[in-house]
C-alpha cells in the first residue's frame, strides 16, 4: 500500500523541463509608462495567478502555437513583457525596451495528473505546482519578467499556469489580454480590442513611494501554514438554479425605502457573508466587513474605456455586527452590500485616490478588515471563452497567491448560464462547518 502511495505521488510530480523567453514579433522602442494611484497600492501583493487546463494530445504544437500568438499578441501588449523600474524622482513605473528578457514561458511535464482530477479538485493542492511565482512579490517585477506562463503536459491535456504582476494589470486587464492572445491563436491576423494604454487619463498624481523587497518575501504573509491559523481553500459550484433561488429569496421582501432590487452578485455576496459569519462562531458584538475589489472603469469621471490597460479597482467596504447580520433576513446585509456598492462613484474614488495619496499605504491582507468577507475576480468575466483553437477550458482555477482568511474569488461556472463558481479561503474549523451547511450549500 505504501508503495502504491509512493508511486502516485512519483506520478504526480511537476518537473519543469525547459525555460525561455518570448518577446513582440516587432521593434517596439524604449517606452516607459507611470503607474498611477490605482496601480500603486498592489506592489505588496503578490503575482496573480491563473490556471487553466485544457484536454487533447500534440503537447509540442500546441506550445509552438501559444508562443507564436503570444509573440504577436505583445505587440499591442508590450508593458507584459518590461519590468518594473523607477523614474529620477522615484515613481513608479513600466519600463520596457526591445533588448529586455520578455515573458518568460516554462515547459513541464506532469503526465501522472489528468485534466479530470484537477477538473474535480476542489482545494487547491494538486494546482500549486503548475502556477509559476508562488510567494512571489509584485515589487520583485523589478527584477523578473511581469507575466510568466507555465505550460505543463498532462496526462491527457495541457495545464496553463500564468502568474501576472498585480501592480501593472487587474482582473480585467488579465482577460482582455487572455483573450486577445487566444484571438491570435485562434487564426485572426489582429486582435479585436486595443489596449487603450493611457493610465495617467484616469490619474496623473506623481506619487513616490521608498519600497524595498523584505529579506525573504516568501516567508511574508502570503495564507502561510506557518503564519498563524491554518487555512483551507475550497472551490463551491453553484448551478443556475441555486444562483436563481439565492436571488429571488433575497429579493423575496424587498425594502420599503425604494431601493433597486438586488442583483445577482449583491444576493450571492450576501449569502456568502452571512454563511461565512455563521462558520466562524463570531460573537454578536463582533464586527464583520465585507470588501469587494470593484471594477471602476465606469465610475471614474471622464469614465475609461473597457479596454482601459492596467489597475482600474478599488475596494469597497463595508461594516456590521455579526449578531445583526445573522438575526436579520438576507435583504438587510444585501442592502448595507448594495449602498456601499452605490455610493462609490466618481466623488468618493477621487476622495479616496485623494486621501491615499496624502499618506500612501500599501495594502496587506490584514487591511481588508476585521473577520472579513473580500471578493475579487468576477462572474463576468468570460474565462471559458478563451479558446486558443482546441476548444474551451476545462477548468479555470487561481492559484495560491493573494489568499488568506476570507478571500474569495467569483468565476463564470463552467456549467454555463448564471452558474457561479465561488473559491473561498478560511480558518480549517469554518471551513469545516461551511462545508457541512446545507443552506449556504443550497441543498435544502
Amino acid at each position: 500500500m505504501a508503495g502504491e502511495v509512493v508511486k502516485k505521488e512519483e506520478m504526480a510530480k511537476v518537473k519543469i523541463t525547459s525555460k525561455n523567453h518570448v518577446k513582440p514579433c516587432k521593434i517596439i522602442g524604449r517606452k516607459e509608462c507611470q503607474l498611477v494611484t490605482f496601480d500603486l497600492p498592489y506592489l505588496a501583493f503578490y503575482y496573480n495567478q491563473k490556471l487553466l487546463f485544457y484536454k487533447g494530445g500534440e503537447f509540442e504544437d500546441k506550445v509552438e502555437k501559444l508562443k507564436d500568438g503570444l509573440r504577436v499578441v505583445l505587440e499591442d501588449f508590450y508593458q507584459l513583457g518590461g519590468k518594473l523600474g523607477k523614474d529620477e524622482e522615484g515613481v513608479f513605473r513600466v519600463d520596457y525596451d526591445d533588448d529586455m528578457d520578455g515573458v518568460e514561458v516554462l515547459e513541464a511535464t506532469a503526465e501522472g495528473i489528468s485534466v479530470d482530477e484537477l477538473a474535480a479538485d476542489e482545494g487547491t493542492s494538486s494546482l500549486k505546482d503548475l502556477i509559476p511565482y508562488n510567494g512571489v512579490l509584485n515589487l520583485d517585477g523589478q527584477n523578473r519578467p511581469l507575466l510568466s506562463v507555465q505550460l505543463t503536459k498532462l496526462k491527457d491535456g495541457l495545464a496553463m499556469g500564468c502568474a501576472f504582476n498585480h501592480a501593472i494589470l487587474d482582473g480585467t486587464s488579465t482577460w482582455h489580454f487572455m483573450s486577445s492572445w487566444a484571438q491570435i491563436c485562434s487564426g485572426s491576423n489582429s486582435i479585436s480590442v486595443q489596449p487603450f494604454l493611457e493610465r495617467t487619463k484616469a490619474r496623473n498624481t506623481r506619487v513616490k513611494l521608498d519600497l524595498s523587497l523584505p529579506p525573504n518575501p516568501v516567508s511574508s504573509t502570503n495564507g502561510d501554514a506557518n503564519q498563524g491559523p491554518q487555512l483551507r481553500e475550497k472551490l463551491f459550484r453553484f448551478s443556475e438554479a441555486a444562483i436563481d433561488r439565492i436571488k429571488s429569496k433575497v429579493n423575496s421582501n424587498p425594502p420599503s425605502d425604494g431601493s433597486k432590487p438586488f442583483s445577482t452578485f449583491q444576493s450571492l455576496a450576501v449569502h456568502i457573508w452571512h454563511h461565512v459569519t455563521k462558520a466562524r462562531n463570531l460573537k454578536p458584538e463582533d464586527y464583520t466587513v465585507f470588501t469587494v475589489f470593484a471594477d471602476c472603469r465606469k465610475r471614474v469621471d471622464p469614465p475609461m474605456p473597457e479596454s482601459y490597460f492596467g489597475n482600474l479597482i478599488q475596494a469597497i467596504f463595508t461594516v456590521t455586527a455579526a449578531g445583526l447580520l445573522l438575526a436579520n433576513p438576507p435583504e438587510f446585509g444585501a442592502s448595507i452590500v448594495q449602498k456601499a456598492i452605490e455610493a462609490h462613484n466618481s466623488k468618493a474614488i477621487d476622495e479616496r485616490n485623494k486621501e491615499w495619496e496624502a499618506a500612501p499605504k500599501i495594502f496587506q491582507f490584514k487591511d481588508a478588515g476585521v473577520n472579513c468577507v473580500a471578493v475579487g475576480s468576477s462572474p463576468r468575466f468570460k474565462v471559458y471563452d478563451v479558446d486558443f483553437g482546441w476548444g474551451k477550458p476545462e477548468g479555470v482555477r487561481s492559484g495560491s497567491n493573494n489568499r488568506f482568511d476570507g478571500m474569495v474569488y467569483l468565476y463564470q461556472g463552467k456549467a454555463g448560464g448564471r452558474s457561479i463558481d465561488v473559491e473561498i479561503t478560511l480558518e480549517a474549523g469554518a471551513m469545516e462547518k461551511l462545508e457541512k451547511d446545507k443552506e449556504f450549500l443550497m441543498e435544502v
